[in-house]
């Protein structure tokens, strides 16, 4: 869940300070008063998560001041200043050194909120980029988000693990919607590269000129960007749709990857999505290019491959589409995790996502199933039986664990709860619970 944005109002002044504040409130706005510069500053580090209201005159340190401290710290920050009337040069200063926007006395205080609103949408997307990069680059939380206890998952995070720590090339494959590209973030996130560069193409959003250009140069002098090439020196290349690579950008690869050497000093990680029955990736690029990139390999399993982690997936992603949209996450019955469990699931995690997001708004309607949802994916699909497929066993045993995984996570880890909602004895449930290898701690 997004954190709540906060405004911080600095002014020398009391009451101005107590009705911005009030206005701001009253629109719905968290907010924080600071009757000095210095005491602002404080508080307010590179990350903090809002914007800043501030007087431009105030005694000991004043706004332009304040404002060049603030940019200092954090560029990003969106600062309003607030300007008495005729100090127009001073706003335009403020204006130079990085302020978002300022307010002349008197001001509208609508036109406030309507600065404020659009100063804390621009800070919530730097905020949430910045938390993307972050997590991008620790290996720790990316390797949580390859959920799954399936032994196909458990020998992807283990291939992760050892080829990050490797330094040859890397080709990943695997079907549409599997996750490749977050399987090459964390390949590049566990390994000895990740403070380094990680540059990502996508080969088939160019046409070839400007994806030779793109990868190889030459640049212009008006040019801002390098070469991805050079741009990831020392780090980490990932080209996805490498199938897309014509011949002639295929020999120019090459060519560069033998005059890097052993050990390459730019890695480059190759992302096929070779779709074709009767074609894969090494029909696809030269054997040359292919064998270099395909030292090491990932392929990245499909969902159907991966057991009763479709139900857990399928929970955690309605629990989250649940949260966004202020409702309850939808019931799951034996039945409908039989469905889902037995679906192909061409479009792999992507189309679970998009199921379980359209499952989380019909629920809140209060209509339609997961059954119709996935009839309405693949109209020529029948309606999927329990005892068809696998053991029906193996699906109870799966709908139990979903069950009991749910009912500890809503009471998180309250053993008493969980006992009295499924009328279970302890000892029943301690063993269901050591069976499926869930542990209470992981849900206080």
């Amino acid at each position: 869940m997004a954190q709540a944005m906060k405004i911080a109002i600095v002014d020398d002044e009391q009451d101005m300070r107590q009705s911005i504040s009030q206005w701001l409130a009253l629109s719905g706005y968290d907010t924080e008063t600071f009757p000095s510069a210095e005491d602002a500053l404080k508080v307010l580090g590179p990350d903090y998560p809002g914007i800043v209201i501030s007087d431009i005159k105030m005694p000991g340190m004043d706004g332009i001041q304040f404002l060049k401290k603030l940019m200092g710290n954090d560029s990003a920050l969106p600062v309003i200043m607030i300007t008495g009337h005729g100090d127009v040069p001073m706003a335009v200063e403020a204006m130079r050194i990085g302020a978002f926007d300022f307010l002349e006395k008197p001001f509208n205080p609508d036109r406030m909120s309507e600065l404020a609103k659009k100063a804390t949408i621009a800070r919530r997307l730097t905020m949430d980029n910045r938390a993307l990069r972050r997590e991008l680059s620790d290996g720790s939380q990316l390797m949580k988000k390859l959920i799954g206890s399936s032994p196909v998952m458990e020998r992807l995070r283990e291939d992760i693990l050892d080829l990050g720590q490797a330094d040859g090339h890397v080709l990943i494959d695997g079907e549409t919607g599997t996750g490749k590209t977050m399987v090459a973030h964390a390949l590049h996130a566990v390994g000895s590269r990740a403070g380094k560069k990680f540059v990502l193409i996508s080969c088939s959003a160019y046409e070839e000129e400007a994806l030779a250009k793109r990868l190889f140069g030459p640049v212009n002098p008006e040019d801002t960007q390098l070469p991805a090439i050079e741009e990831a020196r020392g780090g980490t290349l990932v080209l996805e749709d490498i199938e897309a690579l014509s011949e002639t950008l295929q020999a120019r690869l090459l060519s560069v990857i033998n005059e890097q050497g052993t050990p390459a000093e730019t890695r480059i990680v190759a992302i096929s999505n070779m779709q074709e029955q009767d074609r894969t990736i090494e029909d696809t690029i030269r054997p040359d290019l292919f064998y270099r990139l395909a030292a090491l390999r990932i392929t990245v399993p499909p969902l159907r491959q991966r057991g009763e982690d479709i139900l857990t997936l399928f929970t955690r992603l309605s629990e989250q589409f649940a949260e966004e949209y202020g409702c309850d996450a939808p019931q799951v019955s034996a039945q409908e995790a039989a469905q889902l469990l037995q679906a192909p699931w061409p479009g792999n995690v992507r189309q679970l996502i998009n199921i379980a997001e359209r499952a989380v708004l019909q629920s809140r309607r209060g209509s339609g199933t997961i059954a119709s949802l996935l009839m309405s994916d693949h109209e020529e699909m029948q309606p999927v039986m329990t005892t068809e497929g696998k053991p029906l066993k193996e699906y109870v045993e799966a709908f139990e664990r979903m069950l009991i995984d749910n009912t500890m996570r809503r009471h998180k880890g309250s053993i008493a709860s969980v006992m009295e909602e499924l009328c279970l004895p302890r000892r029943t449930l301690n063993e269901k619970m050591a069976k499926y290898g869930l542990q209470r701690s992981d849900y206080l």
